[in-house]
């Protein structure tokens, strides 16, 4: 009730005219909310039942998952998933944290050896990502995909204490990198973050001595399928690597056609075999980087391996000479060891009818909080149970978006555009509307006419699959990383709190809130009125501009 009277208070200083807009809208607004605002849920109102804690910030999981407040439960544990304390031979399931009277070993039993490495290998293969606490939650993310596999043989470098000591009382297997990082994000392209991408090129020379085949992933990516049987089909192979390749070079599971491939290789997903060539690489790439602290670890990377390519290996796998022609190397396929845009703008596994192994969150524009919600909007990221549990309630709205705005005439900047401001108009009086009744907004499907690139365009990219019209991500259109973010609310007003547009399809959406969206949550959003003169004066008297 807080926010109408707010509203009341706020009119009453306008001019008379808003003064009668208010309070027609108000009254239309209670007079027909049952029938309008059919689909607005109030957690509060129908369940008896507490939140339970985060399990981003809960001290310990229960081994059976994790409870949510509809009596659902993330099933956290895998039978075949076993998290060990580095140093002991005795192994439990991954998720399984230590028990509560027990205290954590000393740093020094986080060290990261090749007695660790041999507890935690399968098949000769280990899987490590990496980061600092800033990333817990997609690291939880990257484990539980992987564990939701069946695939166990993973490690997590912490390069802060306060990460290292989280993940130990998950009972998720962790070294110590001993990178005394910062515990908060270090944006990208930051001095901070080239730091981390040297710390992943010393990892990989560490580990390959040991002997054992690496996947190094970036904790910006999930497993959507286990890829350990795919790499296997390529034993001769130094070095598999994904890449930022967005035009298609085969149709079906090979290994892209290397010739074809001008785009980076993309360090973010990448297999290592301890071979004398790779071991090489690694080593040259970390002197590299050592040398010249300006070099970008992916550029360095693409550097070496590119200074000769060809001839091909054989006539089938795929594979072809690289590095001085000493290393064997692969490029996965961009279809299903997808980029952001090969899954996100093209859909292209979709459209080639393959089942994506990877999605890895690059070619989006919002920062870690776009990323965040990307994997959010493919339904892929793990969130604690409150998440779905907004304190206000939820609001949704069906947009209407004339079929002439999609379809008719060319795809250019006035037609795209005009398709945009169309939608923004809608949504910016649903947020309008959802401050007014302190409801979380979930924000509408968008669709886009033209790519978003930081470089010029054609308005697609040659070659690629992309669709006009296409589904875009909310950070083609808006600067998710500024909604998100806490602003004074003197200046800006109240906040108005998001959620993805497939988020009442989510399977981890509590029961009591998924009944209520049967309901169909529509939303007529009222008159031009509405639409264009009470946002004005709304959102803390500031006005929203489309």
């Amino acid at each position: 009730m807080g926010g109408w009277r707010n509203a009341v208070q706020e009119a009453a200083g306008s001019k008379p005219l808003f003064l009668t807009i208010y309070a027609t809208v108000i009254v239309g607004i209670v007079v027909s909310s049952f029938y309008v605002f059919s689909a607005i849920y109030s957690p509060s109102a129908s369940t008896t039942q507490s939140v339970s804690t985060s399990w981003l910030s809960s001290p310990s999981l229960s081994q059976n998952g994790v409870s949510l407040s509809s009596g659902q439960s993330i099933n956290i544990s895998q039978p075949s998933g076993i998290a060990s304390q580095p140093g002991s031979n005795n192994l439990r399931p991954i998720w399984e944290a230590p028990p509560r009277t027990s205290k954590m070993p000393p740093l020094k039993f986080f060290s990261l050896t090749k007695e660790l490495v041999e507890e935690r290998a399968k098949d000769n293969v280990i899987i490590v990502t990496f980061g600092n606490f800033a990333f817990m939650d997609f690291i939880l993310t990257w484990v539980k995909h992987l564990t939701d596999l069946g695939v166990s043989n993973l490690l997590v470098g912490a390069m802060d204490t306060k990460l290292l000591k989280a993940l130990y009382w998950k009972g998720i297997p962790a070294f110590d990198m001993g990178s005394h990082m910062s515990t908060i994000d270090v944006g990208w392209g930051s001095p901070t973050f080239h730091k981390m991408g040297r710390e992943k090129v010393l990892l990989i020379n560490a580990i390959l001595p040991f002997g054992y085949e690496l996947l190094m992933c970036d904790t910006d990516m999930v497993w959507l399928k286990n890829p350990l049987p795919y790499l296997a089909r390529y034993p001769d192979a130094d070095v598999l690597t994904s890449s930022d390749q967005v035009v298609p070079t085969v149709v079906d599971d090979r290994l892209a056609d290397w010739k074809q491939v001008g785009a980076a290789y993309n360090i973010g997903i990448f297999h290592w075999r301890p071979t004398e060539p790779a071991i090489k690489l690694a080593k040259e790439w970390k002197d590299m980087l050592l040398a010249d602290d300006k070099i970008w670890d992916q550029n360095g990377f693409n550097e070496l391996v590119r200074r000769q390519s060809g001839p091909a290996v054989d006539d089938d796998s795929g594979l072809f000479y690289a590095f001085d022609g000493n290393l064997k190397l692969g490029i996965l396929p961009e279809s299903i060891f997808c980029s952001g845009h090969t899954y996100f703008v093209q859909a292209m596994y979709e459209q080639l009818r393959l089942e994506p192994y990877a999605l890895h969150t690059t070619f989006q524009y919002a920062g870690t909080e776009g990323k965040r919600h990307r994997l959010r909007e493919a339904m892929v990221f793990y969130d604690p149970p409150e998440y779905y549990d907004a304190p206000g309630g939820f609001l949704s709205f069906k947009p209407s978006i004339p079929k002439s705005l999609l379809l008719e005439g060319e795809n250019n900047l006035e037609s795209h555009f005009s398709l945009i401001n169309y939608q923004m108009k809608q949504i910016r009086s649903a947020l309008a509307i959802a401050s007014l009744l302190n409801r979380t907004l979930v924000m509408p499907p968008l669709w886009c006419r033209l790519d978003r690139l930081w470089f010029p365009h054609p308005g697609v990219l040659v070659g690629s699959m992309t669709r006009q019209p296409f589904l875009c991500p909310l950070d083609h259109v808006f600067e998710v990383n500024v909604m998100l973010k806490d602003l004074p609310v003197e200046e800006f007003g109240p906040a108005i709190n998001i959620r993805e547009y497939s988020f009442l399809n989510n399977p981890l959406l509590p029961q009591q809130v998924n009944e209520y969206q049967w309901y169909k949550f529509k939303l007529f959003l009222f008159y031009d009125l509405l639409r264009e003169t009470l946002v004005w004066n709304v959102v803390s008297g500031k006005g929203v501009v489309a």
